[in-house]
């Protein structure tokens, strides 16, 4: 798979992030896999040392602001782990659920991927390199609003799996994010 211009990006440390579960499946309205893929962004944040600034995870996709150490690895070592160990306790999770419909759009997902007998996340990801405060408020706003813009509650403070209680409540208890860094 090809880098699409990311090794050029090596002096670049802030991210913005964005991937999404195969056909937009609304996986992430269970709870037990938002916090799977919780479990597996804190695992890998030891591993790789970065910071996370902003996220927010929405039923079939996340968003998120990283800040990266490159002595540890790069945004897309941090990614293909993340997907690739979330996918497998999801996955297992949803199968334990004895969702059929699950079952066969995962399978069905990997059809063409050669190894594969179950698919979880689609293909890439989508980065934008965050290049001053501007940018980065903009992005953050962004994502701290999708729950109010797709209707999921009023205020962004409102949705358990966002930054926007971090930063509006100091509310630290679903993920820690770093506040005060811009």
């Amino acid at each position: 798979m090809g880098l699409r211009g990311r090794s050029n990006l090596t002096d670049c440390l802030f991210y913005f992030i964005t991937t999404s579960v195969v056909e937009h499946a609304r996986v992430f309205s269970n709870y037990k896999c938002c916090n799977l893929l919780l479990k597996n962004i804190l695992h890998y944040q030891d591993a790789y040392h970065f910071e996370i600034l902003g996220y927010v995870i929405m039923p079939s996709h996340f968003h998120w602001i990283i800040k990266t150490d490159p002595k540890y690895g790069t945004v897309s070592d941090i990614m293909r782990d993340i997907k690739k160990y979330s996918a497998w306790d999801i996955m297992n999770e949803l199968e334990k659920e004895l969702d059929e419909e699950y079952k066969i759009l995962f399978s069905s997902s990997a059809e063409g991927f050669e190894g594969q007998r179950r698919k979880f996340w689609m293909p890439r990801f989508d980065d934008e390199v965050i290049r001053n405060q501007k940018m980065f408020y903009t992005k953050l706003n962004y994502i701290h609003y999708n729950p109010v813009k797709a209707g999921m509650v009023h205020r962004p403070e409102s949705y358990k799996y966002s930054s926007a209680r971090n930063y509006l409540k100091d509310d630290h208890s679903v993920l820690f994010v770093e506040t005060t860094y811009l």
